[in-house]
């Protein structure tokens, strides 16, 4: 199990993640909020050849499910880019958030969206690195928001050899307990890929996105570090950068 963090520094990420302790580093290519395809990084080889686990998050601003043809259309366009880009760090996938359709749109229309985006990835030339949708927070026609929706969704995509992140505060945030969490994404996806170990700062089904560190959190960290134990997969936290390198201890003593 590879314990790492999300770093800020996207130039030197290997530097930035000796400093916390980190086994696994994730980082964004551009900018998160941006739509700009993503410049050859400068550190690529030295990624690639790293014994460092690395992984790639899209941009925010992608939304594959979106019914506007001005969203979705350069979401896909952004998402092929950036699985290029983690391609050529060396990263073993790439997070993209599940998105969501507005309110007067049938959540079916998003699935189908996302149906329609990895069939044909997969028809083309396949995916350069795997694409991990992650739960999201917020959004009542939310693709991956209850594991209901992601159970449809998945339904949907399976096939098609996607992976999935799970990340604990979206999903306390957005209403889905953590206890026995692992067991159900499990039954739904057969697979956890990823975990986005964070704290929440608001109250269960908030739908609020807003991280905290493991100890300054509404989730208790003893059950934050029980779903860590029980996924056995590489883990990012995602926290205010001062406290990663104790989050990140803490990981290692009570889950690793």
């Amino acid at each position: 199990m590879q314990i790492g963090a999300h770093v800020r520094d996207a130039e030197d990420p290997l530097a930035a993640a000796a400093e916390v302790g980190a086994e696994v580093v994730q980082l964004f290519l551009s900018d998160p909020q941006g739509w700009k395809k993503p410049p050859p990084h400068p550190r690529a080889a030295e990624l690639a050849a790293s014994e460092v686990g690395v992984v790639v998050h899209a941009p925010y601003t992608a939304n594959v499910a979106s019914t506007n043809n001005r969203i979705r259309i350069p979401s896909r366009k952004i998402v092929q880019q950036h699985l290029a880009g983690a391609a050529e760090v060396g990263a073993f996938g790439l997070v993209v958030h599940g998105g969501h359709v507005t309110k007067d749109d049938d959540p079916a229309a998003g699935i189908d969206n996302w149906r329609k985006f990895v069939e044909r990835q997969a028809g083309e030339h396949g995916f350069d690195v795997p694409v991990l949708i992650e739960n999201t927070a917020g959004g009542d026609n939310a693709m991956a928001r209850r594991f209901d929706a992601l159970g449809r969704l998945w339904d949907a995509v399976g096939e098609f050899g996607v992976g999935f992140c799970l990340d604990t505060c979206h999903a306390f945030a957005g209403g889905e307990e953590l206890a026995g969490i692992v067991d159900r994404v499990r039954a739904i996806t057969g697979r956890i890929d990823l975990i986005h170990l964070n704290n929440s700062r608001d109250a269960f089904d908030s739908a609020r996105d807003r991280h905290a560190n493991i100890d300054d959190g509404t989730i208790p960290p003893d059950e934050l570090a029980a779903v860590v134990a029980a996924a056995g997969a590489p883990v990012v936290v995602e926290t205010p950068a001062e406290g990663q390198a104790r989050d990140i201890a803490f990981l290692r003593e009570h889950a690793g």
